[in-house]
């Protein structure tokens, strides 16, 4: 986006000749255009205004050189939260020297600077995300993570899964209270079904790589949950809490 672009659009709103609506649509579409290209990267910082979060970094294959290039210029030129996922202590700890307000999860795998620490989240909206196993929580906590930094209030049920089903029962309140649940589950995949039966509310199903040989490093659980007899379950990629959180944060706009 130009410096003339830019003031030839608040000119034309200010005298009247384009609508509020108008603006909005045009500066979307300028942003299209907002790219930073370092050879081994194209930065997208119109994405945070298109889409409302600022460009993910997927951290595997990139070198710790690249990822801090990357995730530095986002920090420099964006506004709101940033993310890079799947990344390692290694890549974490070259990268804060130029960063201190960066973090590091453990767990989620994950690098995170999280600029909205007083947003008030709204609890009669929440994302409730149920595991079958702990085995299953590094994908769950990616999904957790991803969908606060996003704005969005987050409780979790860890460890109940259809081998002891009475735990889950435990947790009924949360499950009929919850806005969308996110279901994280290996093995045999079937927790995605289960709570799909018992709430009228969206279900995102998150198959993992957790399992014995048959499970096929979480094929066994996404074929399931595809074919789950339950309304309303949706079905991410294996592993992909990512991809789970972001779509509960969208589902949570309307």
């Amino acid at each position: 986006m130009t410096e003339k672009i830019l003031l030839e659009l608040l000119r034309g709103y200010k005298l009247g000749e384009i609508s509020e609506a108008e603006t909005v649509t045009k500066l979307k579409n300028i942003s299209l255009s907002s790219v930073e290209n370092f050879g081994f990267a194209a930065i997208d910082h119109g994405r945070e205004l298109r889409q409302g979060f600022p460009e993910v970094v997927y951290s595997p294959g990139k070198t710790k050189e690249q990822l801090k290039i990357i995730f530095k210029n986002l920090y420099d030129k964006s506004a709101g939260n940033l993310i890079a996922s799947r990344a390692s202590r290694e890549q974490f700890e070259f990268l804060c020297e130029e960063i201190p307000a960066a973090i590091f999860d453990e767990t989620a795998r994950m690098i995170y600077v999280d600029r909205d620490k007083t947003l008030r989240r709204d609890e009669r909206k929440k994302i409730l995300i149920v595991t079958a196993g702990t085995s299953d929580v590094p994908v769950a906590e990616e999904a957790r993570l991803t969908a606060y930094l996003w704005g969005n209030a987050v409780e979790t049920c860890y460890d109940c899964g259809v081998a002891g089903i009475h735990r889950l029962f435990a947790h009924m309140d949360k499950i009929i209270s919850a806005n969308v649940i996110i279901v994280v589950a290996g093995m045999e995949g079937a927790l995605a079904s289960v709570i799909g039966g018992l709430t009228s509310r969206p279900v995102i199903a998150v198959p993992t790589s957790v399992g014995y040989g048959a499970s096929f490093n979480g094929l066994a659980a996404l074929l399931a949950m595809l074919n789950s007899c339950a309304a309303g379950v949706s079905v991410v990629n294996i592993d992909n809490g990512f991809g789970a959180g972001v779509l509960a944060a969208k589902i949570n706009l309307d």
